[in-house]
């Protein structure tokens, strides 16, 4: 056996329990069980790191024996321990109660983990007010914005942000009991989460400036936004109006990317 293979078949028995028959001896063979415990004990301290909030919606225990059904389950593929985690939510989505006893509890891990991707985004320059206002009339048609790469939109299907932000608040480490949660209610919707400067932030969107930022998304023209917000409004002297609100909002939140950029 060559060196490489001896590597990888000593990967595979630490990181997938494959068999180690003939790799180890004497107490060597107990040091392997040692390095399996202590690589998953660290994956699932990446969980929690990674979705903070579910964390501490499920407790300890119960967050650890997510952790380890999603590690036999899915186990990493990507060498970075940052992205274990990317499919925690479609995992608990088909999980069964004994994991996910309340379904909103997958929204937690989809909240979290954009939140997450919004804060490690790389930044682009800021389009700004004034960069528009040298756009000729006849040019705003035409005009395509762009995304800050740290925008982010989840579908959730229950309305988890106060309880969420209650939980986000709450210190652990204080000793206080957990809070008193609101009951998540189920609520098909989209969030935001983007960073501005060095803070992660969201809202929870209204169905036209869902719409509207999926536009954008697709690299719709300002025509179109318009011509959708005048679709979903059913009025199209009201549109433009809208549009041009709503893209006062997103200049002030730092959602958008400059065009020079």
């Amino acid at each position: 056996m060559t060196t490489s293979e001896l590597q990888q078949r000593l990967a595979a028995a630490i990181r997938d329990g494959a068999d180690a028959s003939g790799l180890l001896a004497g107490h060597y063979a107990l040091g392997l069980q040692a390095y399996r415990h202590a690589y998953r004990a660290r994956l699932v301290a990446a969980l929690t790191d990674n979705f903070t909030v579910l964390a501490r919606a499920l407790g300890d225990e119960a967050f650890e024996a997510l952790g380890h059904a999603y590690l036999q389950a899915r186990p990493p593929r990507h060498p970075s321990i940052r992205w274990f985690g990317d499919g925690l939510a479609a995992f608990m989505a088909q999980a069964g109660e004994d994991l996910v006893p309340h379904p909103s509890l997958a929204d937690f891990a989809r909240m979290d983990w954009a939140l997450r991707g919004a804060f490690d985004a790389a930044a682009a320059p800021l389009l700004d007010a004034a960069e528009l206002a040298r756009l000729a009339p006849d040019d705003w048609a035409g005009l395509v914005l762009h995304l800050q790469p740290s925008v982010q939109r989840v579908a959730l299907t229950h309305a988890i942000e106060p309880a969420w932000r209650v939980l986000r608040e709450w210190d652990p480490e204080s000793g206080d009991a957990q809070p008193e949660l609101p009951e998540p209610v189920p609520h098909a919707h989209e969030l935001l989460a983007w960073r501005q400067g060095l803070e992660t932030r969201w809202r929870s969107l209204e169905p036209l400036e869902a719409a509207l930022l999926a536009a954008v998304a697709e690299g719709d023209r300002f025509a179109g936004l318009c011509e959708r917000a005048a679709a979903r409004l059913g009025d199209s002297e009201a549109a433009a109006p809208a549009v041009i609100g709503l893209l006062q909002r997103w200049l002030a939140d730092g959602l958008l990317q400059s065009r020079a950029s």
